[in-house]
């Protein structure tokens, strides 16, 4: 029994972790939604490098997970209504921000859904993620003729590539992949830079830059070196913008450096959802007016069933992977 057939007998496919890279996908009933929520038949979900450490089962992990447990970047149809929602109508095409989003349905609370408009009719539209990439450039204050150095070339990476070179910033594009430093000029880096030597690339920056480095650093991979990396490549009273994922463990800084250059540091990482709701809001409005496209970075496309696959792509990044999507349909 397929999806559609599933969810007309009142039931739900959902994907349950159930230890370290493990996964299966189970039939359940399908949840009703409660005053003010909504129920989403998706079409999709991102899946998000957040996933990875849980997929790897440290030891604060719990499984298994609740059924479709870590996904977060769904979009979809609305398919049922709590009661008292007024701004959303059976049917509507919408991206969420919720949390049981590796299955067919998800339960989501009226205010953290965002409607798409007709002119994204068929595209994919992972909400958290792209929301999250226009809440990062909000926060990294890049203007026209600033110096910008990204340091990780990911899905994350190559959107504020993008959103940066289209402000009129010159971007500096430094990744460990190749296919990343090909991607990113498309996405109109300037200069690209193989994430290779520490010292070589410091100074072919210093050289970019007439020895006076980068106005803003953006760092994107959630990892010691390349965090160290950004603060040697940022300037004096510049700002280093921190927007890769920190969670397998604390991290050291040169607090020498980062004193006497005088830096404006930014943890770009949102917590309250209803900044994320408007991060989302401003994507849509950009992916529509044309100042942002992710169309070609959606590389990887896996069934439910498959979710182990691309959870593993995720963490591999095999050839001309930058992000996958689970889908639905």
């Amino acid at each position: 029994m397929d999806i559609t057939a599933n969810a007309r007998a009142g039931l739900l496919r959902a994907a349950i972790v159930t230890g370290p890279g493990a996964v299966q996908v189970e039939t359940l009933a399908l949840p009703e939604p409660a005053e003010r929520q909504v129920r989403i038949r998706l079409e999709g979900c991102g899946v998000c490098a957040s996933n990875l450490v849980p997929w790897a089962g440290p030891e604060w992990m719990q499984f298994p997970t609740e059924p479709g447990g870590l996904g977060h970047e769904g979009w979809g149809y609305v398919d049922a209504l709590g009661a008292n929602v007024s701004s959303l109508r059976l049917g509507d095409r919408v991206a969420a921000l919720s949390y049981h989003a590796y299955a067919s349905h998800d339960i989501a609370e009226e205010k953290m859904i965002v409607k798409l408009p007709d002119a994204l009719d068929g595209k994919p539209f992972p909400g958290e993620p792209l929301g999250c990439a226009m809440n990062i450039f909000h926060r990294s204050d890049i203007k026209a003729g600033q110096t910008v150095a990204i340091i990780g070339i990911g899905f994350l990476g190559a959107l504020l590539t993008q959103l940066a070179s289209r402000a009129g910033a010159r971007v500096i594009a430094i990744s460990r992949r190749p296919y990343s430093l090909e991607v990113a000029k498309r996405m109109g880096a300037a200069e690209t830079i193989a994430m290779e030597d520490h010292w070589e690339i410091i100074e072919t920056v210093r050289e970019l830059t007439g020895g006076s480095f980068c106005d803003r650093v953006i760092e994107a991979v959630g990892k010691q070196w390349p965090l160290d990396l950004a603060a040697e490549l940022t300037r004096e009273r510049g700002r280093l913008i921190i927007a890769g994922y920190h969670q397998d463990g604390p991290r050291q800084i040169n607090m020498q450096l980062w004193n006497w250059r005088g830096l404006d540091v930014i943890n770009a990482h949102e917590r309250d959802p209803a900044i994320y709701i408007d991060g989302i809001h401003q994507a849509v409005d950009a992916v529509v007016a044309g100042q942002l496209d992710p169309s070609e970075l959606y590389t990887h496309s896996y069934p439910l069933e498959q979710l182990d696959k691309a959870l593993d792509a995720t963490r591999d990044r095999p050839g001309n992977f930058l992000k996958a999507l689970v889908s639905y349909a």
